[in-house]
């Protein structure tokens, strides 16, 4: 699979503004397998949601939540997210968007 870098590339505390990959997704791109590429661009479009984005309403990922013990956003540094907001995660959109703490 091709790469879905758009050449807005900016690291912002370890998730690329661009193509919302983490570091380390795109680090390992060139050697994750296809069925592993199509899984992180899945998750990215939240294709397979497991729900709602509390802050734009849009469909979110999260992989805990799917049953796996880790999730992508723990290759990130941590952000600063609204304390009033239910603890639900947010999208990839909306993440990389929050100040880091």
């Amino acid at each position: 699979m091709k790469s879905p870098c758009i050449a807005k590339c900016k690291n912002n505390a370890g998730m690329c503004s661009g193509c919302l990959r983490t570091m380390t997704e795109i680090s390992h791109w060139i050697a994750y397998q296809e069925h592993q590429q199509l899984a992180i661009m899945a998750d990215i479009k939240a294709i397979k949601a497991t729900h709602q984005c509390p802050q734009c309403q849009q469909p979110a990922q999260c992989d805990i939540s799917a049953g796996q013990s880790t999730c992508w956003c723990f290759d990130i540094e941590p952000r600063q997210t609204s304390s009033d907001s239910p603890k639900v995660c947010l999208c990839r959109q909306c993440l990389s968007l929050m100040p880091t703490i």
